[in-house]
């Protein structure tokens, strides 16, 4: 059974932070100027989970104009400053997971895979989100995840496993409020039978909102708690809300308004989830909601400049490939090298959410291609119906299975083998390739993209690592 740091050692420790390692020494070569008129009022740490190099140029030519020329800049593009390597304390080998990473770029010391904000004797470290709290700035969090999953807890939080959700959650409370707003999923871990996080942020003088429509009505000047789903948002294909990422940070920015400033922490959560699912459709999808996020925060410090904004993923997921095989040429696209997004702009839904409703329903091939927005062939329907048999018949031998024949396994769903055709489907017609052979992409080792603009963002230039962040962010904040 996983041993959980008592709330009594993360409290002692923390106030003990100067004797455990911290990232004090900054090398000349990661300097930060100390004159004050180069250190921001506010900095806004952006994190596109999983967002490797591949994703970023996938979304350029996603967001293509098709009826032009040329190919036009992305949002990304215009505020690329560099590039971060990701790599784990050497205990965990050269790829990092979301809790070695996000530690690495909350706290500027590398630690070992699952651990969320303790080093690698899992002693708890200082976050740039702690000390801008402890400066008297007003801190958030906004996540597509639950609030409590790997990359917010690392800032918030710590434990020495990442997958201790609940224990996480209640030191949200127990370890002492350390946010003004969190913003994201997570009903399930913090409205349970054994307690009720939800009641205890409200008798803490907490605002409580668990629609997006309430975010326009919040009271100013008073924290506030809102969580949006289960655990995790939907996806934005099939959230009510497509750009719900930039809708709960133009909030965020308005709660966290103050003379003396704040630091919140923004996650793209989900970019992560699809590079797990080998989701090209539901990638994209999440990149333009993190792209519109960018685009309200180049307007947000255009009126505020004396505001920070640095963007950079913890690793890469999936090992995305754009571009799947070759293909003999084509007389008027004259290249056997293709990647085609054509479908990808016009997806009205997620695979997962269609391979639900397939499984659910008995649909035609004129309801297929009218729910997905693009054709598939007979054959592929043919497929696809022989998937959903495959799901029907895998449900039924687990449920004829004894318990023990049960044990450890999770429960199959009739959707399953349906959404891992249709990704296939999608796949072959857009000539997207994964470098995984497993249904699960795994995470890669490649160095990642760093997007910086406003004051005090020419100090992210260059090749870095992810632990040069946190350092150059503590140095900003003002820690020596």
């Amino acid at each position: 059974m996983k041993k959980l740091l008592s709330a009594a050692f993360v409290t002692l420790a923390l106030g003990a932070c100067t004797t455990t390692e911290q990232p004090s020494d900054i090398s000349p070569d990661n300097s930060v100027a100390s004159n004050s008129l180069s250190k921001p009022k506010n900095i806004i740490m952006i994190v596109g989970d999983g967002m490797g190099p591949a994703y970023t140029t996938a979304y350029r030519y996603f967001n293509d104009d098709p009826t032009t020329a040329g190919i036009e800049q992305s949002i990304f593009d215009k505020h690329y400053v560099g590039s971060s390597s990701t790599y784990p304390a050497k205990v965990s080998g050269y790829i990092t997971d979301s809790a070695a990473a996000a530690t690495a770029l909350a706290t500027g010391v590398k630690t070992y895979n699952d651990a969320i904000s303790v080093d690698t004797n899992k002693k708890p470290l200082l976050t740039v989100l702690e000390w801008a709290k402890q400066q008297g700035k007003k801190t958030g969090v906004v996540v597509t995840s639950q609030i409590n999953h790997a990359t917010p807890a690392s800032y918030l939080s710590h434990n020495e496993n990442r997958n201790n959700y609940n224990a996480i959650a209640d030191s949200y409370i127990d370890n002492g409020i350390k946010a003004d707003v969190y913003f994201g999923g997570g009903w399930q871990y913090f409205i349970r039978e054994d307690r009720n996080l939800v009641n205890e942020f409200k008798a803490a003088g907490f605002q409580y909102i668990d629609d997006y429509k309430q975010l326009s009505t919040l009271e100013l000047n008073k924290p506030v708690l809102g969580l949006f789903g289960d655990s995790g948002l939907p996806w934005a294909l099939d959230d009510k809300e497509k750009h719900r990422l930039s809708l709960m940070t133009k909030a965020a920015t308005k709660q966290l308004n103050n003379d003396n400033g704040y630091f919140m922490l923004i996650e793209a959560s989900q970019i992560d989830w699809a590079g797990h699912g080998r989701d090209i459709g539901a990638a994209m999808a999440e990149m333009d909601d993190l792209a519109q996020t960018i685009a309200f925060l180049e307007k947000y410090v255009a009126k505020n400049p004396d505001t920070l904004v640095v963007l950079t993923a913890d690793h890469s997921t999936g090992g995305l490939s754009i571009g799947r095989k070759t293909a003999k040429s084509n007389k008027d696209i004259h290249s056997k090298y293709l990647w085609q997004p054509e479908i990808l702009r016009t997806l009205p839904l997620s695979p997962q959410k269609f391979a639900k409703s397939f499984a659910d329903n008995k649909l035609t091939l004129q309801q297929v291609n009218e729910t997905l927005n693009f054709e598939i062939s007979a054959d592929d329907m043919t497929l696809l119906l022989e998937s959903k048999q495959a799901g029907i018949t895998n449900m039924a031998k687990y449920q004829q299975s004894s318990e023990d024949q049960k044990q450890g396994k999770w429960p199959p769903r009739v959707e399953g083998p349906i959404l891992i055709a249709l990704k296939k489907m999608i796949d072959i017609k857009t000539n997207t390739g994964w470098g995984s052979i497993s249904h699960s992409g795994t995470h890669t080792a490649v160095d990642v993209p760093v997007y910086a603009f406003g004051k005090g963002s020419e100090q992210f230039k260059g090749q870095i690592d992810n632990t040069d962040i946190a350092k150059k962010i503590f140095t900003l904040l003002g820690k020596k």
